[in-house]
C-alpha cells in the first residue's frame, strides 16, 4: 500500500468510534440442520430462527453468527461460502478447542500449527462447507522476547 493511511478527521467526529463486534452471515442450506451441527459439534447455542423464516442466530460466549439459508441470501444478493476468523486468548485454547472438536466429529481441515504470518491456527468446515479458522496471535509474545 503506497502511502500512509490518515483518517479525515474533520469527517469522521460525528461519527461512531468503537465499533461492537461484528457478526457474521453464514449461508448455509438449510438454517435448523446447520443449526444443530453448530450446537452438537461446535458447541454454540441456537438463540432463535428457523429455516422457514430463513435466518437463525447462533451464539457461544462473545461470539455472535447467524446462520441464513439460500431464499435469504439470494434477497438480499449475497451467498458463497465465507471464511470466519475466531480469535482466541492463548495457543493452549486453540490447541484445546481444536481436541473438542475433533473429539465431536468436526470436519477437520487442518489441524493446529503456528504459521509464519504468526498465527497458531486451525481450519474447520461445517455441513456447507464455510470455515472457521480458529487462531491466536503471538506476535506480541515474540516482540515480548526480543526485547
Amino acid at each position: 500500500m503506497k502511502g500512509r493511511l490518515v483518517p479525515n478527521w474533520r469527517k469522521l467526529e460525528n461519527m461512531l468510534t468503537h465499533f461492537p463486534q461484528a457478526v457474521p452471515e453464514i449461508p448455509v442450506s438449510n438454517v435448523e440442520k446447520a443449526a444443530e451441527y453448530y450446537v452438537n459439534v461446535l458447541g454454540f447455542h441456537f438463540n432463535w430462527g428457523n429455516d422457514q423464516g430463513g435466518i437463525g442466530g447462533i451464539s457461544q460466549g462473545e461470539c455472535r453468527m447467524f446462520l441464513t439459508n439460500a431464499p435469504f441470501c439470494q434477497h438480499y444478493g449475497n451467498g458463497g461460502t465465507v471464511v470466519v476468523w475466531l480469535n482466541l486468548s492463548s495457543k493452549q485454547e486453540v490447541d484445546e478447542l481444536y481436541h473438542r472438536w475433533r473429539e465431536a466429529g468436526a470436519k477437520i481441515l487442518a489441524g493446529p500449527e503456528d504459521k509464519p504470518w504468526h498465527l497458531r491456527e486451525f481450519r474447520v468446515a461445517d455441513l456447507d462447507g464455510n470455515q472457521l479458522r480458529v487462531f491466536y496471535d503471538f506476535s506480541r509474545e515474540l516482540q515480548q522476547e526480543q526485547a
